[in-house]
């Protein structure tokens, strides 16, 4: 693949795919008459509720799926994903979609204080007993057709969950006709964002995929996915280094879940 960005997604999926991506209270005025009972006095305001704080790293790690609860999938740690994140951030031709940048990218959208990883690869079905050879053939080679979910975990302070969540839909509608993004001196073409079916989890969900011009006529979809509980946003990235990702929903319902 020609696409820098898409290389980078390649290598940090390959280990594992190849191995098998936020009143006013007002007093009574007294009454001004002799007999006049005095008012009641007004309710005391109640403090503005403290802003939320975030989880460190080391408090969001047991808040991420394990393989137990994704017996049909393979999960480890993500630590090329962590290791992408760190690197340069690439570039696009539209500003607006940056917070989809960031996010195909495994960089943070927003500043998180704490961010976890894992991911999660699907495990291939193997032939059924009995199968004739063209048939384990046709096994083998949908095995190689795994898609590989990167999940991370982010937690701010404040309101940082809800706005980095505002700023992704945004970006989905904004960018719904594509966009460049440059990275490593190379380019790539995301030649549209189309919305998906958001998880009815946590507070509030998205749901997108992204199709990717490969050039040479080639395409890939990824399918990216965020479920925000209260100052913690989870996100998704699916992708398949032989077609177009599956949508994640199993991960996704677990993960939710696991937040609460």
């Amino acid at each position: 693949m020609r696409s820098a960005l898409v290389r980078r997604s390649v290598l940090t999926a390959s280990a594992v795919s190849l191995t098998l991506l936020a009143t006013a209270c007002g007093s009574d005025k007294a009454d001004t008459t002799a007999d006049a009972k005095p008012s009641a006095a007004a309710p005391a305001t109640s403090a503005p509720a403290p802003a939320a704080k975030a989880k460190t790293a080391a408090e969001l790690t047991p808040l991420l799926v394990t393989q137990a609860d994704l017996p049909d999938h393979k999960v480890e740690d993500d630590a090329a994903a962590a290791a992408a994140a760190k690197g340069k951030p690439a570039e696009t031709d539209k500003p607006e979609c940056k917070p989809l940048v960031q996010f195909q990218s495994f960089q943070s959208v927003g500043a998180p204080a704490g961010t976890a990883r894992v991911a999660a690869t699907s495990k291939p079905q193997p032939a059924a007993e009995g199968a004739t050879m063209e048939e384990k053939l046709d096994a083998a080679m949908k095995g190689l057709s795994v898609t590989r979910t990167s999940v991370a975990l982010n937690s701010y302070d404040g309101k940082g969950a809800e706005e980095a969540l505002a700023a992704l839909k945004g970006a989905v509608t904004a960018c719904a006709g594509g966009y460049t993004v440059a990275a490593e001196g190379d380019s790539t073409k995301i030649e549209k964002v189309v919305p998906g079916t958001p998880a009815a989890a946590g507070d509030e969900a998205l749901a997108f995929a992204v199709v990717i011009d490969l050039k040479d006529g080639d395409k890939a979809t990824w399918q990216l996915a965020a479920v925000r509980k209260g100052n913690t946003l989870a996100t998704f990235t699916s992708m398949n280094l032989t077609g177009d990702a599956e949508q994640p929903k199993a991960i996704v319902d677990a993960q939710a879940k696991k937040l609460g």
